[in-house]
C-alpha cells in the first residue's frame, strides 16, 4: 500500500506543480491559437500558438501549451489554420512621402504622355489657388517611346498652378512654367554640382531636373502645414497596418516628420515602429547630443544618418566605371554631397566617432565601390566596432567589391521590387555584364551578409507580398530578422520568440508553399504590434 500511495504521489507531482505554476503565472492578454506560426528564430522554427502578455510574446508552442495561459479575460484569436509571422519590417522608406503620395496625383500607370498630361489637368482643377502639384511617380519607359516629358505636355493643362511631379525613382522630377517662374529658372541657371538642368537643344529648361538640380524648384514649395503633414502620418501609418508593416526604417525624414511623429507616440496613434535617420549633413545635431545609434524607445528612435552617393539608373544618374550603353558621354553623377570627397569622409568620421550608423545611398558600381573606400578608411582609423554600416539599393556591384562587402561587414539594405521594374530595361541601358550583378541577392547571401529587404516606398509599392514576390528565396527571414539586425534591433524583434515585442501578421496563404505567381494576391488578415491589433481584415480598418 505505501509503494502504491508513494508511486501515486510521484505521478501526481508534475501535475501539482504545472497546476500551481498556472496560478501563480499571469495570463496572457492574448493568444493566438490554431495557426501555422513560422517564426524566424533558427531555434524553434514553428509552432501552434502564441501568448502575449502586454506589449512582449511570453510563450510560443502547441495549442495545448499556449491554452494554459489563458483566463476569462484573454482576448483569443483562432487563426483557422492560417501562417502566422512576425510583422514586416521595410529597412527603407520614404514614411511622409509615402503617406502624401496617398492622396496625390498618381501617374506611375499612365500609358501615354497624353494620359500623364490628363491625370495632370484634372488634379489642376481641385488643386486650390497657391497650391503646388506635387507626387506622381511617373515612369516614361511605359511610353511609346519612352521619351522624357517637358513642360510643354503640361504647362495648357496647369495654367498658373505650380506643378512640380517627380519621376518614379525619386532622382528626377519634371516642372511647368509656372513653377520655373517662381523658382527663377532660366537658360542662364547653371547645372549644380550632383545635378542637370535637362534642356532642349537651344539650352533652354525643359521643365525636367536631376537630382541637386531639383533644389532649385524644392526651395520655392511651401512647406507642409502641420496638418497636412499629421494627414500624411496617419495616412502613412494606416497604410502600414493594412499590409502587415509593423515597422519601417525611415530614410532621410525632415525634422519636422520626427516631430510629428513624437506627437503621435505622445498620443498613443503611433502604430508603427519607426527608425529614423536624417540626412547626413545634419551630423553635428545628433554628434552634439551624444545619443549612438539606435537611441529612444520601442516605437521611435533615432542614432543613424543617410546620405547619397549618387542618382539613380533610371534618371541616367548612377555612378559607374564605364559609361551607359545607351548614353556612351554620361556614365552617372556624384551626388553633392561626395563633391568634393573629402566633405563626405569628414562628415562620416564626425558620425562613426559619436557612435551614429551611416546608411548611404549607393546604386552605380563606382558609387558603391566608393563608398566601400571611405568605410575601409573609417574601420581602419577607428578601429573595429559594431557598426553594422549600411549600403542602401546596393544595386550594380562590380566583381572586385563582393568580398570587400562581407570582409567589411557592411550590409545591403536591399529592394527587391526594383528587381520586377527597373529590371526590364537594366541590360539594355547597362549591358549584360554589369545587368548580371545587379540585384545580387543570392551572391551577396552566399558571402554570408546580412540582407534586409525593404521597399523604397513611395519610389515602390510598400505592399511586402510584391516584395517577397520578386525575392521569394530568403525573403521571411530577410524581411523579419534582417531588417530587425539593420537597425540594431534583432534582440528586440523580428522573430516570435519569448521575450521579443508581440510584432506579428497573420495571412491569408501560406507564402512558404503556394505558387509563387499567386504571392502578389496574399492578403494581411491581422495585423499585431505590441500585442494589440492595428488592423483586421474583418472589419476592413486600422485600429
Amino acid at each position: 500500500m505505501k509503494i502504491i500511495l508513494r508511486r501515486f504521489w510521484f505521478l501526481c507531482v508534475p501535475v501539482l506543480l504545472a497546476s500551481a505554476l498556472a496560478q501563480s503565472r499571469p495570463a496572457a492578454d492574448l493568444i493566438v491559437v490554431n495557426s501555422k506560426v513560422w517564426t524566424s528564430d533558427k531555434n524553434h522554427p514553428t509552432a501552434q500558438a502564441v501568448a502575449v502578455l502586454g506589449e512582449r510574446i511570453v510563450a510560443v508552442g502547441s495549442n495545448s501549451q499556449i491554452e494554459a495561459w489563458r483566463d476569462a479575460k484573454t482576448r483569443v484569436i483562432d487563426a483557422e489554420g492560417k501562417l502566422l509571422l512576425p510583422g514586416f519590417n521595410d529597412a527603407h522608406v520614404h514614411f511622409v512621402s509615402g503617406g502624401l503620395q496617398l492622396d496625390n496625383v498618381q501617374l506611375n500607370d499612365a500609358k501615354t504622355p497624353e494620359e500623364f498630361a490628363l491625370r495632370i489637368g484634372e488634379q489642376a482643377k481641385k488643386t486650390s489657388k497657391g497650391q503646388w502639384i506635387q507626387g506622381g511617380d511617373w515612369d516614361e519607359t511605359k511610353w511609346t517611346p519612352a521619351q522624357l516629358p517637358t513642360k510643354e505636355l503640361i504647362d495648357p493643362a496647369t495654367a498658373n498652378t505650380p506643378v512640380f511631379v517627380n519621376r518614379y525613382d525619386g532622382h528626377m522630377a519634371l516642372a511647368n512654367s509656372a513653377a520655373l517662374r517662381l523658382a527663377r529658372v532660366t537658360s542662364k541657371t547653371p547645372d549644380p554640382p550632383g545635378g542637370t538642368v535637362v534642356r532642349d537643344v537651344q539650352g533652354n529648361p525643359t521643365g525636367a531636373f536631376k537630382d541637386a538640380a531639383m533644389d532649385y524648384i524644392y526651395k520655392v514649395i511651401p512647406s507642409l502645414s502641420p496638418d497636412q503633414r499629421r494627414l500624411a502620418v496617419k495616412r502613412a501609418l494606416a497604410h502600414a497596418a493594412s499590409l502587415g508593416v509593423t515597422s519601417v526604417q525611415d530614410m532621410n525624414p525632415e525634422y519636422d516628420d520626427i516631430a510629428m511623429y513624437s506627437e503621435f507616440l505622445r498620443r498613443g496613434e503611433l502604430t508603427t515602429r519607426i527608425y529614423a535617420a536624417p540626412l547626413i549633413a545634419h551630423v553635428d545635431d545628433q554628434a552634439k547630443l551624444g545619443i549612438g545609434r539606435a537611441f529612444g524607445g520601442p516605437y521611435l528612435r533615432i542614432g543613424a544618418l543617410k546620405s547619397y552617393a549618387d542618382g539613380s539608373l533610371g534618371s541616367a544618374t548612377a555612378y559607374f566605371f564605364e559609361p551607359f550603353n545607351d548614353q556612351p558621354a554620361n556614365h552617372g553623377l556624384l551626388s553633392e554631397e561626395m563633391q568634393p570627397l573629402s566633405l563626405m569622409r569628414d562628415r562620416m568620421m564626425k558620425a562613426d566617432a559619436a557612435g551614429l550608423q551611416l546608411c548611404t545611398h549607393a546604386i552605380g558600381d563606382q558609387a558603391i565601390s566608393m563608398i566601400l573606400d571611405l568605410y575601409g578608411e573609417i574601420s581602419r582609423s577607428h578601429g573595429d566596432a559594431d557598426r553594422r554600416f549600411r549600403i542602401e539599393h546596393a544595386q550594380h556591384m562590380a566583381a572586385k567589391d563582393f568580398d570587400r562587402f562581407a570582409k567589411l561587414n557592411v550590409i545591403a539594405s536591399v529592394q527587391p521590387y526594383h528587381a520586377i521594374d527597373d529590371g526590364r530595361w537594366a541590360e539594355k541601358r547597362i549591358g549584360h555584364d554589369r545587368a548580371s550583378r545587379t540585384y545580387a541577392f543570392r551572391t551577396f547571401l552566399d558571402h554570408g551578409m546580412r540582407l534586409p529587404l525593404g521597399t523604397d516606398w513611395n519610389v515602390a509599392p510598400l505592399n511586402p507580398m510584391l516584395t517577397i514576390y520578386a525575392a521569394v528565396a530568403e525573403a521571411g527571414q530577410a524581411y523579419t530578422m534582417g531588417s530587425a539586425f539593420a537597425e540594431f534591433q534583432d534582440k528586440e524583434k523580428g522573430s516570435i520568440t519569448p521575450g521579443k515585442l508581440a510584432d506579428m501578421v497573420l495571412l491569408s496563404d501560406d507564402i512558404f508553399s503556394i505558387d509563387p505567381v499567386k504571392l502578389r494576391d496574399v492578403k494581411v488578415l491581422k495585423t499585431i504590434v505590441g500585442g494589440k491589433i492595428t488592423w483586421d481584415a474583418t472589419d476592413g480598418d486600422a485600429r
